[in-house]
């Protein structure tokens, strides 16, 4: 049976600004936090690095061709805070915001509509240098850094994301070390987490403060959907527990100004949060126009350990001596059942749905989007050059299929992005891990679209699902 989700709905595409860009050191910019981790050797796989990536900073025109030839109604970007902002204070670079300006009136032209992240990441290395987002004054400067970008772009962008999976930013940056800037401590994430949330908050009334009435500003969360191996009480706690760090540390103050009581009560030996001061929580409950949920795979805990007496590490988000979880570190994480993609990450629809209508609960009168969404598989040319790629297109016609039922229950959804539009540089994982709809050829840096992209254009043109 054909699927039609509602007029209006919007579809698109989604990237990242040192995933795709290149030009790392053209017209301004300085190195960002994932500039100095990629080129320290043993931190990516094969020491590959985002200095040319897909060379979007020069290829940009060309690849909103490409948008437009898929039929995106929308192209969800992020800014390079150093391109902008070199030292993440002060001035911006002109040369830099002319970047974003092009790009912009580009994808105008095209009839394609804009949707800019400020931060995916890359934090100015001067920054971290200072000690990065466990600091207050990171916050502070980057609510200078959301101003500077809503002045240039404020008159054409209409849609903006304050940031993209803060949980990534604080947990794998700052305590398991997978990410940038590779730190591997327990208070620093929690520190990290509450100034992202107040970054949020200041950055969100830089944008108001900036703004025509008629943008919308939201944040990108990646919330976990967390399921207990079982129904035994200690399982049942586990469960709870992840949820409170990967989660409710950030929908607490956003939607409810208050931090759970559970997370204080489990991070205790760690932390008193006497860094949270008077006033953080109503700056940081801003009202929201939307919010973004990426979701990719559910989490499977428990209490307890591996036969090493380890806790076990299938939580999917690379491999570290180091625990994400401070004050949860007992908790096991097993391997969900089911196909999987390239990334280990198990195939599971229904973790979206149950996303869904839980921020339909738990965020009434609060658009969704789903700001991120895809999977990675080995993708390759045959002999005449074309890529098929007949399970990401399982894979999306399955999550599409629950965001339909979502919305007939209840869920005010009103978007998809696809992640990504092209393979590229995927973090850590350099460049073995492919997401796009777009193929890329790195060595000559062709654009390929696979099975996948057209079957996408088709959905993205008529607004139906169609049948398997």
């Amino acid at each position: 049976m054909t699927l039609t989700f509602p007029p209006g709905f919007l579809w698109g595409a989604a990237s990242a600004a040192y995933q795709v860009e290149g030009a790392a050191q053209e017209d301004g910019r300085t190195p960002s936090i994932w500039d100095t981790f990629s080129h320290t050797p043993g931190k990516v796989l094969a020491g590959d690095t985002g200095d040319v990536a897909i060379d979007h900073y020069h290829r940009f025109r060309e690849d909103v061709r490409v948008m437009a030839e898929l039929n995106l109604a929308a192209y969800r970007f992020s800014v390079s805070w150093s391109r902008v902002q070199p030292t993440g204070r002060g001035p911006a670079v002109q040369r830099g915001l002319d970047f974003y300006r092009s790009l912009v009136d580009e994808l105008l032209g095209a009839g394609i509509q804009p949707v800019l992240t400020l931060y995916h990441w890359d934090l100015p290395q001067e920054l971290e240098n200072a000690g990065g987002w466990p600091e207050r004054e990171t916050a502070e400067r980057f609510a200078e850094y959301a101003g500077i970008v809503a002045e240039a772009l404020g008159d054409r962008v209409e849609f903006w994301t304050t940031l993209n999976e803060p949980w990534c930013t604080a947990f794998l940056g700052y305590g398991s070390g997978v990410h940038a800037p590779g730190r591997t401590e327990r208070l620093a994430p929690l520190r990290a987490a509450h100034h992202l949330n107040l970054a949020h908050g200041l950055g969100a009334q830089a944008l108001r403060a900036a703004l025509p009435a008629r943008a919308q500003i939201a944040i990108s969360l990646n919330p976990a959907v967390v399921r207990p191996l079982s129904d035994k009480p200690e399982d049942l706690d586990a469960s709870r527990r992840i949820d409170a760090l990967a989660n409710r540390v950030f929908t607490g103050p956003l939607l409810r100004g208050a931090y759970p009581t559970d997370l204080i009560k489990d991070t205790a030996s760690i932390t008193d949060w006497s860094f949270v001061r008077d006033g953080d929580l109503a700056v940081i409950k801003h009202p929201l126009d939307a919010l973004g949920i990426n979701y990719y795979t559910p989490s499977l805990v428990a209490a307890g350990t591996d036969n090493d007496g380890s806790p076990a590490r299938h939580d999917g988000h690379g491999a570290s001596t180091h625990s994400p979880w401070p004050g949860s570190e007992q908790v096991a994480f097993h391997q969900t059942p089911g196909e999987r993609t390239e990334m280990g990450w198990t195939i599971d629809p229904t973790g979206l749905h149950d996303l869904l209508m839980r921020y339909t609960r738990e965020a009434p009168g609060v658009p969704l989007y789903i700001t991120e969404n895809g999977a990675a598989f080995d993708d390759k040319p045959d002999a005449e050059g074309a890529v098929h790629d007949p399970r990401r297109i399982d894979y999306l016609r399955d999550h599409l299929a629950v965001a339909h039922q979502a919305i007939a229950d209840g869920a005010d959804l009103r978007g998809y992005f696809l992640w990504s539009l092209m393979d590229n540089f995927e973090w850590a994982y350099g460049y073995s891990k492919r997401f796009g709809a777009v193929y890329v050829d790195y060595q000559t840096q062709a654009r390929v679209p696979k099975s996948s992209a057209r079957w996408y254009a088709q959905v993205a043109r008529t607004g139906e699902l169609p049948a398997a």
